[in-house]
């Protein structure tokens, strides 16, 4: 496997929740946010944070925060393109992305994509029982091209595009635990926070 540059998308808003960055809600006194970090940073060459307006909210993790390179909130698109951006400018060929609210995360994502890309050669995203999970995502950089045409054309969503790039799926088992599981509402919080209670 080549070496990769990680990029979690961690601007998500807690509508549900109350507002806020959902990636910064604490789960036994640990943020989502560092939970995705301390799985994440392991498999990738060098990470980043995609989140929109002051940065400095995420000063305490200590990695580079990495604006939309096209405005307007467009989404996790928008986030995996600036991603790319990164990547091809670290002098790396691959961008591994996650999403920042998702503390499960298997610890062999990388490993599990890049099987499904056919040594790089391909997008691969990940899948867990009969779900797609697009945010987690392997990306060349030879489709920033096809990104902005995407993104130009208000094509904004990620499952369409990966389809439309003939991505492989990586599977993972969804039982006893998806690794996949997002936090949406509070009701996420108590499920999760019993999910890391140790058994």
């Amino acid at each position: 496997m080549k070496p990769l540059a990680g990029i979690i998308l961690a601007g998500g808003l807690a509508r549900r929740m109350g507002g806020g960055d959902k990636p910064l809600r604490e789960v036994a006194g640990i943020s989502l946010l560092q939970r995705v970090i301390d799985r994440l940073l392991p498999q990738v060459q060098c990470l980043a944070l995609s989140a929109n307006g002051p940065a400095d909210r995420f000063a305490p993790f200590g990695l580079p925060v990495i604006a939309d390179v096209i405005p307007g909130h467009l989404g996790p698109l928008a986030g995996i393109l600036s991603g790319l951006y990164r990547a091809k400018a670290q002098g790396l060929e691959y961008c591994l992305s996650a999403a920042g609210d998702t503390p499960l995360l298997p610890l062999d994502l990388a490993h599990g994509l890049w099987r499904q890309s056919q040594d790089g050669s391909r997008a691969a995203i990940a899948i867990s029982g009969e779900r797609q999970h697009p945010v987690f995502g392997l990306w060349p950089v030879g489709l920033i091209e096809a990104m902005e045409q995407a993104l130009a054309a208000q094509q904004r969503g990620l499952w369409r595009f990966a389809q439309a790039q003939g991505a492989g799926l990586a599977p993972w088992p969804a039982q006893p635990i998806d690794p996949f599981f997002n936090v949406n509402t509070p009701d996420d919080i108590e499920v999760l926070a019993k999910m890391l209670k140790p058994r």
